[in-house]
């Protein structure tokens, strides 16, 4: 039986060895983390000359992929044009902040929000999203870094709210090669799709929609208000909608047990993602 892929989103203060320290200590063996500030800045912690060694420890200790995660402010999607190519240009730096990882043979993808219409309709924005991604690839093109468009619980005008309309996305793409899915378990649920009742039928229309290879990673996350309730509102393994019995399934379906699992969960006490790393892997069936 293969070992979870496992870990949470981590600080960065300290730089890329407070990192390790970090997942070291909850038992990890993935994690996420900001390349800039949650609001766009570049981060000063994170020293470029250094990633290349960082990438090379995490190699040498068989981590799995990282899911590095994105600023929330990019908004590939929006209205104000000065704003999308601050996205783009963004993300184009982040990507070539994380190439030496992964050439250190350090796997490493880049999880992203698609964006939001913002009123433009979904058409619209899912049609920008493409646009901006294909400029994206050309500004970083060679550093190997695959974005990642996360499964969103359709708060207000997120897109990326159902399957077909994230691979409306990818299926504009000059390359869609360069671009893969996050699966997260809470916006799933919350965006309409039954996981606690249907799960096999939630992953056969997944496979149909956006196909199971395009899917390279996980947010472990329960659901506070639960099934297409549209609220991206996160809860702790197995205090929420989802439950545990969902997490018990997910963790031996061999279809996503090999993924990196990164928990978005409140840390209620230090030892909190320690603790739900431990309750995910003993889920695990012999």
């Amino acid at each position: 039986m293969t070992e979870l892929l496992i870990g949470s989103h981590l600080s960065t203060a300290g730089g890329w060895d407070k990192l390790i320290a970090r997942s070291h200590a909850e038992h990890g063996t993935t994690f996420a983390f900001f390349p800039r500030s949650p609001y766009g800045r570049r981060s000063k912690a994170l020293d470029p000359d250094k990633a290349a060694a960082f990438g090379a420890r995490l190699a040498a200790e068989h981590y799995g992929p990282l899911v590095v995660h994105a600023p929330y402010v990019y908004n590939l999607a929006g209205k104000d044009p000065a704003k999308r190519a601050f996205a783009i240009d963004a993300l184009a730096e982040d990507m070539r902040l994380l190439a030496p990882i992964r050439e250190a043979g350090q796997e490493t993808y880049l999880n992203i929000h698609p964006g939001s219409h913002v009123g433009q309709g979904a058409e619209t924005g899912c049609r920008l999203i493409a646009e901006a991604l294909d400029r994206v690839s050309e500004q970083a093109d060679g550093t190997g870094i695959t974005i990642l468009l996360e499964t969103m619980a359709g708060k207000g005008t997120e897109c990326g709210r159902s399957f077909e309309e994230l691979s409306s996305i990818i299926d504009r793409l000059d390359d869609p090669t360069r671009i893969g899915v996050t699966f997260d378990t809470c916006h799933v649920f919350d965006a309409g799709y039954d996981l606690v009742d249907d799960y096999d039928g939630v992953i056969r229309r997944l496979d149909d929609v956006i196909g199971l290879d395009k899917v390279k990673a996980i947010h472990a996350n329960d659901s506070i208000y639960g099934l297409a309730s549209h609220k991206d509102r996160h809860a702790n393994i197995g205090d929420g909608k989802l439950g545990l019995p969902f997490f018990t399934r997910l963790v031996n379906d061999p279809r996503m047990n090999t993924l990196p699992m990164i928990l978005e969960t409140k840390e209620i006490t230090p030892d909190t993602h320690r603790e739900e790393i431990a309750l995910l892997r003993g889920l695990r069936e012999n």
